[in-house]
């Protein structure tokens, strides 16, 4: 009983890793599908169109696994804190897609991201998670390489520019912040609760969100405009979301957060070279050197 307990928990903690590292790959193609999906559209009303596709697959999800009756047996301790998650989320959604319109990929997602280092920190102060050795230097190394790949553009540029350069990754800090306190709240949210349940009751939270801002804005009224091409990487981009978040949801209800976050987030390195090949946007010693920083503090992680 007690030699097969350990080797339990290897393959919990195993499957959580493969999970999350899932939940990296299609976020990766979140971003680039809803930059090439949101170009010519607000990005607010992008945001709440990407949602309906969400929101759907995951309530077909639960479905499938038998779980529709249980949303009605969730503590309401459970229900506060995935409302509360799912409100974070709108905000750096929010955030984050704004920052995409007017920046680059490549510059926007390490800072969106960057959120892993809050993450980290909050799961040790409020979840009382151990801080191992492993992860203390995978979160650090994974903070320098964020750093890293910020970096400094040294051309000169209009004030024009510069003025949506400092909108853009001011919005992609916030994104960030809104990000890490998502996590924390999740993590709470989901205990007792199936994975699949947790993520359908938080993005119905968002898609109300996110509709009552279009509807505010009069924003709505866009809808025919948007072209079909738009409609269908948004669509995409939705079905990469959803897909990624029950990934990432499966392994934060069985893993720790400050283990599945970081590893979540080597998303960025992926969407990076996505930029590169897809986007056409140019790679820099930043970016290298900033995403080589990432892999290796995401290894240690892992390992």
């Amino acid at each position: 009983m007690y030699i097969n307990k350990p080797i339990e928990e290897m393959e919990i903690m195993s499957m959580s890793i493969i999970l999350a590292l899932l939940a990296a790959v299609f976020a990766s193609f979140t971003a680039i599908l809803a930059k090439i999906g949101i170009e010519k559209v607000d990005s607010n009303l992008a945001t709440a169109v990407r949602t309906i596709v969400v929101v759907i697959m995951a309530y077909l999800m639960v479905v499938i696994t038998g779980e529709t009756e249980s949303i009605l047996t969730i503590s309401v301790k459970s229900y506060i804190f995935l409302i509360l998650s799912g409100l974070t989320t709108g905000l750096s959604w929010i955030c984050f897609f704004k920052a995409i319109q007017i920046g680059d990929v490549s510059k926007v997602v390490p800072i969106d991201k960057s959120s892993v280092v809050l993450t980290i920190l909050l799961s040790f102060i409020i979840l009382r998670e151990p801080a191992t050795a492993l992860v203390v230097s995978g979160g650090v190394i994974i903070s320098i390489g964020t750093f890293v790949l910020i970096g400094k553009d040294r051309k000169k540029t209009s004030k024009k520019k510069v003025f949506n350069t400092k909108s853009y990754i001011f919005l992609a800090v916030l994104s960030a912040i809104f990000a890490a306190a998502t996590n924390i709240l999740a993590k709470i949210g989901i205990e007792d609760v199936d994975s699949n349940v947790a993520t359908f009751i938080r993005t119905v939270v968002i898609i109300i969100f996110a509709w009552g801002i279009v509807f505010f804005q009069g924003t709505f009224k866009d809808l025919k405009k948007i072209s079909k091409k738009s409609y269908l990487f948004l669509f995409l981009s939705g079905a990469a979301t959803g897909l990624s978040w029950l990934c990432y949801f499966g392994a934060l209800a069985i893993g720790k957060v400050s283990v599945v976050n970081p590893i979540d987030k080597f998303s960025v390195v992926l969407t990076m070279i996505l930029s590169f090949i897809i986007l056409k946007e140019k790679p820099t010693m930043n970016t290298i050197a900033g995403a080589i920083l990432i892999t290796i503090g995401t290894a240690l992680l892992i390992f």
